[in-house]
């Protein structure tokens, strides 16, 4: 099973947070004392009335209660403002915060849906790029074991290439390229996983095609090495023995301390045979940046 990184929580930014310093310096104090006594319905004494409270207001009770980790009545607020005051500086971020809450509560799915409305409504923000990372991060932190399905580690692979596309100047371009590193070798230790049981199964083409994956695709990855080395034991299986070499002379040049590189010049050896590279080759071809 391989092991992966869960991340931690992202900071909101200096220039959304501001404000909270207002919110936190009275978190000691009932909410009643800061706001007023709240209006509610009669059937349902947690919904909040909306107000006629002007935008600032309404904006700083959000981060009041979302520093309270109160998410339900920040969620509240925040909507309050977009819905009252839609079209101004103040809309907007509540908007972003609004990302921030759902994600801060693991509500990832919304957050993300939430951050690429953002995205679409303000795609000159200077926020923008913090939204992205959050979409990609709401994905990141819903990555499966290696043994289930990884469509959220695709999904968070490619919203985090995203961030570093759009925004490599920003300051999550590199956080976003360490998570990407983290996805890249989860996927590839997926394909690994699949390789290995068609070996096992002694089903050789299926084997080599997963291991193809890793070698062309995931070259960054802790798990070439291994992919390497199983593609020259299939070929070898098959009597491929061209590709076998070819294998083992690019482990050997790449990776020459390798256990994976002398168990695989071992098995070459032991057939009367030893590295060597053919140019033509989709295995030499992939690490001269020819193929994936």
């Amino acid at each position: 099973m391989t092991p992966w990184i869960k991340a931690s929580l992202p900071a909101i930014p200096l220039r959304l947070a501001v404000l909270a310093l207002f919110a936190m310096s009275v978190s000691a104090a009932p909410a009643s004392a800061f706001f007023g006594p709240f209006k509610k319905n009669k059937d349902d004494e947690d919904t909040i009335v909306y107000s006629t409270d002007p935008p600032d207001k309404l904006y700083n009770e959000g981060l009041y209660y979302l520093n309270e980790k109160d998410f339900k009545k920040a969620d509240a607020k925040f909507k309050e403002v977009d819905q009252q005051h839609p079209y101004t500086e103040w809309a907007r971020k509540a908007n972003m915060m609004a990302v921030y809450s759902k994600y801060k509560q693991g509500e990832y799915d919304e957050a993300a849906t939430e951050a690429k409305r953002y995205i679409a409504l303000h795609p000159a923000s200077s926020d923008a790029a913090y939204a992205q990372y959050l979409i990609g991060m709401s994905y990141y932190n819903q990555i499966q074991d290696v043994t289930r399905d990884q469509r959220r580690t695709q999904e968070a692979l490619t919203e985090l290439e995203q961030v570093v596309r759009k925004y490599p100047d920003s300051e999550y371009a590199d956080q976003a390229r360490q998570r990407m590193q983290v996805a890249r070798d989860q996927l590839a230790a997926k394909e690994m996983e699949i390789g290995r049981f068609y070996l096992k199964d002694r089903n050789f083409i299926g084997a080599v095609n997963r291991f193809k994956v890793v070698v062309t695709q995931y070259q960054t990855t802790r798990h070439v090495e291994e992919a390497l080395a199983r593609v020259a034991e299939c070929y070898m299986a098959m009597g491929i023995v061209n590709e076998a070499q070819t294998a083992a002379a690019v482990l050997g040049h790449n990776f020459p301390q390798s256990e994976w590189y002398k168990d695989t010049f071992a098995l070459i050896q032991s057939k009367g045979l030893s590295p060597r590279e053919d140019g033509g080759s989709w295995i030499s071809k992939a690490f001269k940046g020819i193929v994936g």
